[in-house]
């Protein structure tokens, strides 16, 4: 294969780009290699060495722990439990939760056999004790792997009566991921949360 093919095979493997979309790519970074693909494939060397996942909430960032878990601003007494990083980021943009997060890289699906050690679930329960959490509110999405992992995370903190486990309000549809809802969606679903 040659540099040209492995360029927009690798190219077609990023969402939302199929393999005409990644020729398309491929054409215009050729075309102005000096200007967009040498920078480009200098960026993503330097954020591939410099950019971590925080051991303590699995954000990414260049410090250690990220700037969120070290921001003293922050609520130490709620974690809110994402799915994904971006959908810890899609809650930051709107600026209506000023708590914690944890993120656990996926839902539990016993189809796919992703057990709770396989969604840093036991550093979640850590952190709960650790820190005296006093919420822990389920911001997982609304699929039924989504909800099978909140119910989970409820029955384990069902002998901890300090903390109180909530889930952002109904009305994010059935299905949908965080990352697509619009910023006053999941302001009022933050303001809505619930017991659960």
């Amino acid at each position: 294969m040659d540099s040209l093919d492995a360029l927009i095979k690798s190219l077609s493997r990023l969402p939302g780009l199929g393999p005409r979309s990644a020729r398309r790519v491929a054409l215009h970074l050729l075309k102005k290699k000096d200007l967009l693909m040498v920078p480009l494939g200098k960026q993503i060397m330097r954020a591939a060495e410099e950019i971590k996942t925080c051991s303590l909430c699995g954000n990414l960032s260049t410090h250690e722990p990220c700037p969120i878990c070290t921001d003293p601003r922050r609520d130490r007494t709620k974690i809110c439990v994402v799915q994904e990083v971006d959908d810890l980021w899609a809650m930051e943009r709107t600026k209506a939760y000023r708590g914690l997060y944890h993120v656990t890289n996926g839902t539990l699906s016993a189809l796919d056999g992703v057990r709770p050690e396989d969604l840093r679930l036991p550093q979640l329960i850590e952190r709960i004790i650790q820190h005296n959490v006093t919420e822990i509110i389920i911001g997982l999405s609304a699929t039924i792997d989504g909800q099978a992992t909140g119910y989970y995370i409820s029955d384990q903190l069902r002998d901890m009566p300090h903390c109180h486990v909530t889930r952002l309000a109904q009305g994010i549809p059935v299905g949908s991921e965080l990352d697509y809802l619009d910023d006053g969606t999941l302001t009022l679903a933050f303001q809505s949360r619930q017991n659960v």
